[in-house]
């Protein structure tokens, strides 16, 4: 661990490991997951549906009804979170939970704080929206431009699978757009600024395109679950707006004939939508701060320092308790080290007490601890993100 206080895009320089390429390759490790992960549940979906002997739609493929196919689509954003995990871990040489915040894990407390400040907002803007005009050509997709009640079975149903796959899946996109991408990039650039705003834009284009103002909007809400992400340092305050946010939109379209088998999201919001939605948004944010800088919600990693450790025996390298190790580089062959000579036994002895490479014959040691590397230089109810 670094003894510098490190905020929460640049937390993938805190064990001390990071080099260039590894937020590239972990990229690409989220892409090819994510693919394999698609697959593997349209893959059990389409042996069940087989066993069941469901219909089948002009390309082949076995109809689930709204209510299924909505459940497999959730099911396969849910498993984004391990998928960015494993990135993290594999490719990034770093505990996972530092995806969730400088406290290396979820803070579990501070969420259901936020939770509890999303809610009536989401409650009072959603209710708003209900009482707009329907815009010129509106009508949810699959409902036939009305509204008609889905029935006991259906709702309960719908409501069921929305309770139980919704959080993982309003989560897991936030693991991989303000988790994941902010770091990636934050691993590179010191201003959050530079790591905030393109995860806010590919947040909006994963979406769709429906109207400008909905993608408006989800660049809005992109940009505002990052600034609170990196502000409270983590990802609770994100979560606790997406979580609630889709739970309710969700949950309202799930007494709605046909609602769940639409295919509208917050990309196809009018604009008076868009004014409701963006001040609930800038509302949260104001609440969320304030809530954080009274509770005194960490915003950065705590700083350690170093722990004094005396020479082995044998040479080499001395695990300490506190996870890290002591590397002695007090020359080569009996001679003084230079400068470049001392940082590649820096960079063997390090690698050696990851398990990397074993250590140089001819290296002593000096007091180096893992610690010791600096961080280098909506509109209706059935509107979803």
């Amino acid at each position: 661990m670094t003894t510098t206080p490190l905020p929460y895009h640049r937390l993938a320089h805190a064990t001390g490991l990071h080099r260039w390429w590894r937020p590239l390759a972990g990229t690409g490790l989220v892409l090819a997951g994510t693919f394999v992960a698609m697959m593997a549940v349209l893959l059990v979906s389409e042996i069940a549906g087989a066993v069941l002997d469901r219909p089948v739609d002009k390309d082949g493929f076995h109809v689930w009804g709204g209510i299924g196919e909505t459940g497999s689509a959730l099911l396969s954003l849910a498993l984004l979170t391990p998928v960015v995990f494993l990135a993290a871990r594999w490719a990034q040489r770093r505990p996972a939970g530092t995806l969730s915040s400088v406290a290396g894990r979820l803070r579990w407390r501070w969420l259901g704080r936020c939770l509890a400040v999303a809610l009536p907002l989401v409650v009072a803007s959603l209710g708003i929206m209900l009482l707009l005009p329907e815009p010129v050509g509106g009508g949810m997709e699959g409902t036939g431009g009305g509204v008609e009640w889905a029935g006991w079975p259906d709702f309960l149903l719908g409501l069921a699978m929305v309770c139980v796959l919704v959080p993982f899946q309003a989560s897991a996109e936030e693991y991989a757009f303000r988790g994941w991408l902010v770091q990636a990039v934050g691993a590179w650039c010191r201003s959050p600024w530079v790591a905030l705003v393109p995860q806010a834009l590919l947040f909006a284009a994963a979406h769709g395109w429906g109207t400008p103002w909905g993608f408006a909007d989800l660049v809005v809400f992109g940009l505002v679950a990052g600034v609170l992400t990196v502000r409270t340092g983590g990802l609770e305050a994100a979560i606790g707006l997406h979580v609630v946010n889709n739970l309710l939109a969700m949950g309202v379209s799930a007494a709605i004939a046909g609602a769940l088998a639409s295919e509208e999201t917050a990309a196809d919001m009018d604009r008076l939508a868009v004014g409701v939605d963006v001040l609930m948004l800038c509302g949260y944010a104001a609440l969320v701060l304030r809530l954080a800088s009274r509770h005194r919600i960490a915003t950065v990693t705590p700083a350690s320092a170093p722990v004094p450790c005396s020479a082995p025996a044998w040479g080499g390298v001395n695990r300490l308790p506190n996870g890290g190790v002591c590397c002695w580089t007090e020359g080569v062959g009996g001679r003084s080290a230079s400068s470049a000579e001392e940082k590649e036994m820096r960079r063997s002895c390090m690698s050696h007490a990851n398990g990397i490479s074993p250590l140089p014959k001819d290296m002593t040691v000096r007091a180096i601890t893992p610690s010791a590397h600096p961080e280098p230089g909506h509109s209706g109810p059935h509107r979803r993100r």
